[in-house]
């Protein structure tokens, strides 16, 4: 993982558009998806983003590490594994990001059968964030989803930032 930008004195995020960037190497783990949960929670908790945590919707916070897995799961199955994951953090949107090695873009089923396995991530990505996309590069992509702020900390007063400690290495 690489030092946030934007860090003020003390290893806390300055508050401001700036804010804390995470990235953790997922790249060879044997079980991503829980590596990229656990990483996620225990940023959201760094940053007072945790369920629980006082002014935060627990269940957008939750939907957090779901559309995670499943990002994560997206890769696995699709694009031979992530390479690695990033969480964005400012004043105004928490962003993931999940990088791994095809170029392929997602394709969202539309036609899924509630009782069937399978096919669902992607719409619940949709309906879990407020925006979502992919950027591809060549031989590579980096599927991204955003929430923003104001629905994720719905119960506190304006401005919500993430706060916590500095960053970790992976």
């Amino acid at each position: 993982m690489t030092t946030s930008r934007g860090t003020a004195a003390g290893g806390r995020p300055d508050g401001g558009a700036a804010g804390s960037r995470r990235r953790l190497e997922l790249a060879g783990l044997a079980r991503p998806s829980a590596a990229a949960k656990a990483f996620t929670r225990r940023a959201l908790a760094d940053w007072a983003w945790d369920a629980g945590a006082p002014g935060v919707d627990d269940e957008v916070a939750e939907d957090v590490v779901l559309v995670v897995a499943e990002l994560v799961a997206n890769a696995v199955v699709h694009a031979g594994g992530p390479l690695a994951m990033v969480l964005d953090a400012s004043g105004s949107r928490l962003r993931i990001e999940v990088s791994d090695g095809s170029d392929e873009p997602p394709a969202p089923r539309r036609h899924q059968r509630a009782a069937q396995p399978g096919g669902h991530g992607l719409l619940i990505v949709e309906r879990a964030t407020d925006r979502w996309g992919a950027d591809r590069r060549e031989r590579a992509k980096t599927v991204w989803a955003e929430v923003d702020v104001a629905r994720l900390c719905a119960g506190r007063s304006p401005g919500p930032s993430p706060s916590g400690g500095p960053e970790r290495g992976a």
